[in-house]
């Protein structure tokens, strides 16, 4: 009985190690800053400073009790607020510097090279200020892609990036050059 006690509490050790508050959460606690740091870094860049995220793995309950959690909390100069309530523009280059930095969080834990980054529109989302930025952003992460590449309908953005693929519409069918 003592023996099989001994062994059903290594099961129990096991158990409680390999569930959602061992050893996985000790994983996200350990990668939240680095991946809070990237992303603030780009996001810092396209909002001129305005513009932070937050992780946070812990969220408080009405009983006083801490519940696992991965909450992503923006501010800006008003303050914190929902996600919902920053405008298409502001949206976007929140996601853009979460999705960045996770990538390359990503592919640096598996030893892997980013190759190919796709930026489907979106542009029409900024003011031309946004646009600057947003280029400026895609500017400083160049290095970390074999190619990046930007689908846009904005034709002032066209001499932003200098190798570039024209796709035109006609009767025939979609023509490039």
């Amino acid at each position: 009985r003592n023996q099989l006690a001994a062994t059903l509490g290594q099961f129990e050790d096991l158990r409680v190690a390999f569930s959602k508050r061992g050893v996985p959460a000790m994983i996200i606690e350990t990668v939240v800053p680095e991946l809070e740091r990237a992303a603030n870094e780009l996001l810092t860049r396209m909002s001129e400073g305005r513009m932070n995220v937050r992780i946070e793995t812990q969220r408080s309950l009405q009983t006083g009790e801490l519940r696992e959690a991965l909450d992503i909390l923006i501010s800006d100069e008003l303050g914190t607020r929902p996600y919902e309530l920053y405008s298409g523009g502001e949206a976007f280059r929140i996601n853009f510097a979460v999705r960045v930095a996770l990538s390359r969080l990503l592919a640096r834990r598996a030893g892997a090279q980013l190759r190919c980054l796709f930026i489907d529109e979106g542009f029409g989302t900024q003011d031309a200020r946004g646009r600057e930025q947003l280029v400026a952003a895609i500017t400083s992460i160049q290095d970390d892609f074999d190619r990046i590449l930007v689908i846009t309908h904005i034709d002032e953005l066209k001499e932003s990036f200098p190798a570039r693929l024209e796709v035109r519409k006609t009767p025939q069918g979609s023509e490039y050059s």
